[in-house]
């Protein structure tokens, strides 16, 4: 190999690498510089029209993930999105000079390899190289084949080494991505209409959470990042836009576990003249059909459990899941006297300020949530938690929302959603309230959104879910941050 000057290849992994790369730029072949590849056939194409490509010239690309071999001889593995290829190099074939450069390519690098198509003896669907490139130089050598990367702090922090070096993170993502495409043409065909809203608002409303904070210089002004996409998606149902979603992020200024991230993905939908009932309908029928395309089942195995959808999912009242899993007949409790009386036996924590109906719906998180593995739909919440909603006609203590949990999770939130802008407004004065005697997730009156309603807004249906706990069970992932390509992670400066 012809070369201008000699430099030594330091024994050090990662500086050898750099010495490689130094080689390469002093026989004018800086891979940095290459702009493009010629690569016309995927790994994957290349396997499954084998028979049609056989003894045909392919182009393919990707990173080099194995190579062995030795003398006249080089077998490498090149990875792509869609697979892996075996390329079969021989000195012969290339030229001296050029299998001196590909002897010299590292575990790691990003190559181009122009050959035709076979099988080799052992009946492995390969490529014959005939002609080679070197894309782009790797120059941090990649954690050890056999034992991959498998510290989770790193896999998050390092998300692109983790998706390089385990090929069932990257199929969690490709999933991922699916679901929210499938999410997307499912709801399209039932004629909603996908909008974006602001992220930077005044008044971050719509949920019980706290919000981060921010300023805004140019008009110095305080703002705060969304919790909800719900008054501003209402808003447009005012406007006559009758069917409205949008898919975004939203910030929760929370704590981080399993479940829980403070910024995650967000479906919110309306539809004007129908109810909580009709949002039942339409939610049953879109989780069946989001496992259908993703796994290619109505049965998705998830831990211990496989959760059916092709069944028709329960339907409970809050009471009645309390009386079933806590033995608590919720309809003989008169006050909230009595309310934290039943709550000090069943060693369930409240605060002062929580009153009969905050008490039931902490019973049930203790009690119910944990049995409610399969599809369920948890309805008839007391109004002290549900500041948005329409209450029951027959009995005004209970709103018509529901709650779908599955493996014991709260996965969806829906409502008949409240249109009366004076009960609203008496709804925003009680979370004020609220918020005065230190909830700090209470919600603060939307004067505009009032304004809204006093324009007039149709009879409403609602639904809301996150799209990560969803991938989740459709991965069979257990954690949140396995589904989050770039999860919130603590400096490693703190």
């Amino acid at each position: 190999m012809a070369e201008n000057k000699q430099i030594q290849i330091s024994s050090d992994p990662v500086k050898a690498r750099y010495d490689k790369l130094e080689i390469l730029k002093d026989m004018g072949r800086n891979p940095f510089e290459e702009t493009t590849s010629d690569r016309d056939t995927t790994c994957a194409e290349i396997s499954e029209r084998f028979e049609e490509l056989e003894n045909k010239t392919v182009i393919i690309a990707g990173r080099v993930m194995s190579k062995r071999g030795k003398g006249k001889v080089t077998f490498l593995d090149v990875h792509d999105l869609t697979g892996k290829m075996q390329v079969f190099a021989k000195r012969d074939d290339l030229g001296e000079d050029e299998y001196a450069i590909l002897k010299r390519w590292d575990i790691g690098d990003i190559v181009e390899v122009k050959g035709f198509v076979f099988k080799t003896q052992m009946g492995e669907i390969s490529v014959h190289a005939q002609a080679v490139k070197l894309l782009s130089k790797s120059l941090q050598p990649l954690p050890e084949k056999y034992h991959g990367l498998t510290n989770t702090d790193l896999r998050y922090r390092q998300r692109y080494t983790d998706l390089i070096m385990n090929p069932e993170v990257k199929d969690t993502f490709i999933k991922r991505s699916k679901i929210i495409s499938t999410i997307r043409r499912f709801l399209d065909e039932q004629g909603f209409m996908e909008v974006e809203t602001p992220m930077l608002v005044s008044n971050a409303g719509g949920a019980a959470a706290r919000p981060f904070f921010t300023h805004f210089n140019a008009l110095d002004e305080d703002l705060k990042l969304r919790i909800s996409l719900e008054l501003y998606l209402k808003r447009l149902i005012v406007g006559g836009l009758e069917r409205v979603y949008e898919i975004g992020r939203v910030f929760r200024n929370e704590g981080v576990d399993t479940r829980h991230n403070p910024e995650f993905t967000l479906m919110e939908l309306y539809q004007a003249y129908t109810d909580y009932n009709g949002m039942m309908d339409l939610t049953e029928r879109m989780f069946r059909h989001i496992a259908r395309e993703v796994t290619g089942s109505e049965q998705v195995t998830y831990g211990e459990h496989v959760i059916d959808f092709s069944k028709p999912f329960e339907r409970i009242t809050m009471i009645d899941a309390v009386k079933k899993y806590a033995d608590v007949d919720w309809n003989e409790v008169k006050d909230t006297a009595q309310a934290k009386e039943i709550a000090d036996k069943l060693h369930v924590e409240y605060e002062d300020r929580h009153e009969k109906g905050d008490i039931l719906s902490l019973i049930f998180e203790e009690y119910v949530e944990e049995h409610l593995i399969q599809p369920t739909f948890v309805m008839d919440h007391p109004i002290e938690i549900s500041p948005l909603t329409k209450k029951k006609p027959d009995n005004p203590d209970y709103v018509e929302r529901f709650e779908m949990f599955i493996n014991g999770w709260e996965m969806c939130n829906a409502y008949s959603e409240l249109n009366d802008p004076i009960d609203q407004r008496e709804r925003f004065k009680a979370q004020e309230a609220l918020l005065a005697q230190g909830d700090d997730e209470a919600n603060t009156t939307d004067e505009d959104f009032l304004n809204a309603l006093e324009i007039g807004m149709p009879p409403t249906g609602g639904i809301g879910y996150g799209i990560d706990r969803l991938a989740m069970i459709m991965t069979n992932s257990p954690a949140i941050r396995d589904v989050i390509l770039f999860p919130t992670m603590k400096s490693l400066d703190k």
